[in-house]
This record gives structure tokens, C-alpha cells and sequence, in this order.
């Protein structure tokens, strides 16, 4: 069992607040984006080892079996398959989707052989794998997540009340549900400057008047304000508005288009860095490798929501086994779980004080810290507090097969 030592990313969408807020420091100004936990090489965490603090990414590589166990390697290799974030949003995030396996496999390799270094700005698949990933609220938090049904994206834009945009609701409401999210998503990432600004004339108009869409038309206006002119703004409209209670969940899998907006969250994901950015961003986006990838079809329900196991433990059901999360919400007086497998394991704890104590070792966690458990080890849990536990497999079937 190792105490992690993390990195903060200082993205710009970052909050100012949020982090320092949660781990009880001063903020230093700068935004605080994303707590990396895992072994991933772009910021691994550090654990003490011998003596001294060493990336995790090389405490692996030197003993991938000893550290993940004979299953985890045999199934992805000799590498931490997931990576655990704490997310802090304070403005939209870039609207994107990621990619199957297959496509990630082909897209590195159509790469690789054209020549375009790993590095490169305008590349566009930097690794093999596919980058399902799951965030779990811990404040109220706001994203975009999945098309919404093309009937009620056609409402949308007749209420704003633009003559250019009523042949995109004809379509929306005529065609086919696949064609006609093609037809109007292709669309709208080549508007031009003007029609962008008028689109974002009209959002502002729009969320000024009272009526039943007032608080959806600001939320989009607002996103045209902090990205002006980006074609993303207006595929956007197409993509349902979710807001998550603090412990739920939504789970983003292939070619679903997603955009956090803001909010305190858990993330959880494959660990990859195969993004293909839609718009709202001022990074590379590829328009024909993006429609490829997108799946155009309406996500019903975007939310998850935990299951309660018979211990205790609530589990978040996601299609996929690079990654299990669930988490453990403890009272004062609860007695010591022990908590084992057969992969590694990080955990995480997000508000009180949670012990943990493995082999004569002891770690106290508080809001924000984490340990690495290594494959095979058993930790036992006291204290009062929340804890997030992630380890590898688990795979769980979603109610919306759209996801």
C-alpha cells in the first residue's frame, strides 16, 4: 500500500476554488483542473519506495505482475488500465468523443504510417486504446452528454426563431433518426462566423424571454459567450443538458458527444488520450475522422445511478472492464472493512477521515488523498468519511444500450 503523491493539471477551464476548497488549502489563484491518480505517463503519481519517491508508471514497469496481478496484464498488458481524476470545472470543457477499440487500433496505426509524430499537434490518436470514462458528482454538477431526440432538438431551434435554421428542423423532424443527426451535426460544424453569431445573438434574446426553455437557452448562451464563433457551439444544441445530484453518475462510451460545463466530480476512465474534439476548443479538430466515430443516435438516459451490494459497497454499473468504480460510505462506530482483489486498486476518499491499514502499514486519508494498493494485497477500512475504490473488470451492463 503506497500514499500517493499527485499532480494538479492547471487547465484553464479549471476552478479557482473547488480543489483547494475540498482538500482544506488556500487557493493560489491559478485554476485547479484535474488531480491525476494512476500511473499514466502524461502526470503519473508518485509513491515512496526504498526510500524515495518514484513514478508509479516505473514502479510497474519493473514488476507488471507483482504490482497487477497475472490477470490484469494478461488482459491489457503491462500497464495500469484506468486512470482516477478528481475534476474541477468552472467553465465548458471541449465538446468531444472518443473512440471504439477498433477505431483507436486502426486510427494509431493509419497515423503511425503516415508519419505524424506521437507529439504532433494535429494528430489525433496517440495510443491503441478506446477511452470509455465515467464521472461521479460530488456538487451539483452540469454537462452535455449524448444527442437528445432529434423531434426535441427541432423544438429547440424553432424556438429560436431564425428562417436559416427551420430547414434543419424540417430535417430533424422528417428523416431518419441517424440521417438526420448526421445531416444537421455535419451542418452546424461548417456554419460560418456570421450564422455563429447570430446563432449566438439569438441564445441571449432567447434566455432573456420567460417559457419552458428560458433556463436551457441560457445554459447555451453561455457557452456561446466563453467560445465565440466555434462551429461547436451550435452542434451543441443538439446534445442533451444533464444535470447530476451530488453521487450520480454519467458513463460516456464510444462515439457518444459529451462536454462537461462545471462542477466538483469523480472521473474515472481507460487510460488513453484518444480524443476527438467536436468544438469548443481552440485544439485540433478533425471533421471527417470525427464524423466516423460519432454514433448518431439519441441516449435516453444519460444518468447513472450506484447499486447498493450486500456489503455495503455501491457499485457504478459501467460495459466495460478496463475500469470498476464504486464507493464506500462510512459512519462513525461502522466496524473495519477489508477490502481485497485480484488487480490493484486506488482509493480515493472525498470528504471526512478514512484509515487504512495493510501489512503494518497505516495511511490516514483525508478529502482529496489517495493510496495505490498493489494486486493481491488486502486493506483494512475504519474511520468515518467517503471513499472511492477503483480496481479493474466489473463489466456491467448500462439500461441505455445507447451508451
Amino acid at each position: 500500500m503506497d500514499h500517493l503523491v499527485n499532480t494538479v493539471r492547471p487547465y484553464p477551464w479549471g476552478s479557482v476554488t473547488a480543489l483547494p476548497a475540498l482538500m482544506g488549502a488556500e487557493p493560489d489563484g491559478s485554476p485547479q483542473a484535474e488531480l491525476w491518480m494512476g500511473a499514466h505517463p502524461g502526470a503519473p503519481s508518485r509513491v515512496r519506495r526504498d526510500g524515495r519517491l518514484r513514478g508509479l508508471d516505473r514502479i510497474i514497469g519493473e514488476d507488471p505482475r507483482g504490482e497487477l496481478g497475472d490477470a490484469v496484464v494478461h488482459r491489457f498488458g503491462p500497464r495500469l488500465p484506468f486512470l482516477v481524476k478528481l475534476l474541477a470545472a468552472d467553465a465548458p470543457l471541449s465538446l468531444q468523443v472518443h473512440p471504439d477499440a477498433d477505431q483507436a487500433a486502426a486510427g494509431y496505426a493509419r497515423e503511425d504510417a503516415r508519419g505524424i509524430p506521437l507529439d504532433a499537434p494535429h494528430r489525433t490518436y496517440r495510443d491503441r486504446q478506446h477511452k470509455p470514462e465515467m464521472i461521479v458528482a460530488l456538487t451539483p454538477f452540469e454537462g452535455l452528454c449524448g444527442f437528445r431526440a432529434p423531434h426535441e432538438s427541432a423544438g429547440l431551434l424553432a424556438a429560436l426563431d431564425l428562417d436559416w435554421l427551420a430547414p434543419y428542423a424540417g430535417t430533424l423532424r422528417s428523416a431518419p433518426q441517424e440521417q438526420a443527426l448526421r445531416e444537421v451535426f455535419s451542418a452546424f460544424l461548417a456554419l460560418s462566423p456570421r450564422r455563429l453569431a447570430e446563432l449566438g445573438h439569438a441564445l441571449s434574446s432567447a434566455a432573456r424571454r420567460s417559457g419552458p426553455l428560458r433556463e436551457l437557452f441560457a445554459v447555451h448562451a453561455g457557452i456561446c459567450q466563453a467560445y465565440p464563433d466555434d462551429p461547436g457551439t451550435a452542434a451543441a444544441l443538439l446534445v442533451r443538458h444533464v444535470r447530476l445530484a451530488p453521487g450520480e453518475a454519467l458513463f460516456l462510451g464510444a462515439g457518444v458527444p459529451h462536454a462537461y460545463l462545471r462542477g466538483l466530480g469523480v472521473e474515472i476512465m481507460a487510460a488513453s488520450d484518444n480524443v476527438l474534439r467536436c468544438g469548443l476548443t481552440g485544439k485540433h479538430v478533425d471533421v471527417p475522422e470525427l464524423l466516423r466515430v460519432v454514433r448518431f443516435a439519441a441516449l435516453r438516459s444519460p444518468v447513472v445511478r450506484p447499486v447498493r451490494t450486500g456489503d455495503g459497497e455501491e457499485v457504478y454499473p459501467a460495459p466495460v472492464d478496463d475500469f470498476r468504480l464504486s464507493r464506500l460510505v462510512r459512519e462513525a462506530g461502522d466496524s473495519a472493512r477489508a477490502l481485497s482483489g485480484p488487480g490493484p486498486q486506488i482509493l480515493v476518499c472525498t470528504e471526512g477521515a478514512v484509515r487504512l491499514t495493510a501489512a503494518g502499514d497505516e495511511v490516514l486519508l483525508t478529502a482529496g488523498g489517495s493510496a495505490y494498493v498493489r494486486a493481491g494485497e488486502e486493506v483494512a477500512v475504519s474511520g468515518a468519511g467517503t471513499l472511492f475504490r477503483a480496481t479493474a473488470g466489473g463489466r456491467t451492463a448500462l439500461v441505455d444500450p445507447a451508451c
